[in-house]
């Protein structure tokens, strides 16, 4: 079944990939919520980040270096590992190869979506999970 609302999770030094993920999600009409486009001017972003961790129904972490050091990416992969209503829609998108058991440990049990390759090929993995085919946007 398709997300009603998919909270990407990533470190913003990972910003330029986290929008291609964004780009792609949205051409296939997949609602995303992330940081850069969803916060507005004014807003308490802390409090909006954790409106959007209880209402999205899955939720995707992109895996780097700098989400592994990321405080804010550990935090929002802490709750949703605590959530049993996500225990079966979070996805793992390994953007670049890092020890990420040193992360969470309990990411080695989903199935990651490996990007380190070609992007196309990872995004039909990507969207294989909601049974829909990728088209190149």
């Amino acid at each position: 079944m398709q997300p009603n609302e998919l909270f990407l999770s990533y470190s913003s030094l990972d910003h330029a990939f986290a929008k291609s993920i964004v780009d792609v999600l949205r051409h296939h009409a997949i609602p995303v919520w992330h940081s850069a486009t969803s916060l507005v001017g004014g807003q308490l972003w802390h409090d909006e980040v954790g409106d959007a961790l209880r209402r999205c129904d899955w939720f995707a972490v992109i895996i780097s270096p700098h989400s592994v050091n990321s405080m804010w990416v550990k935090r929002e992969l802490e709750f949703v590992l605590d959530e049993r209503r996500l225990a079966d829609k979070i996805l793992p998108l390994l953007y670049q190869a890092c020890d990420y058991k040193r992360f969470s440990w309990a990411l080695s049990s989903s199935q990651m979506i490996d990007f380190t390759g070609d992007f196309h090929t990872a995004c039909r993995a990507f969207l294989r999970t909601w049974g829909l085919g990728y088209k190149q946007p």
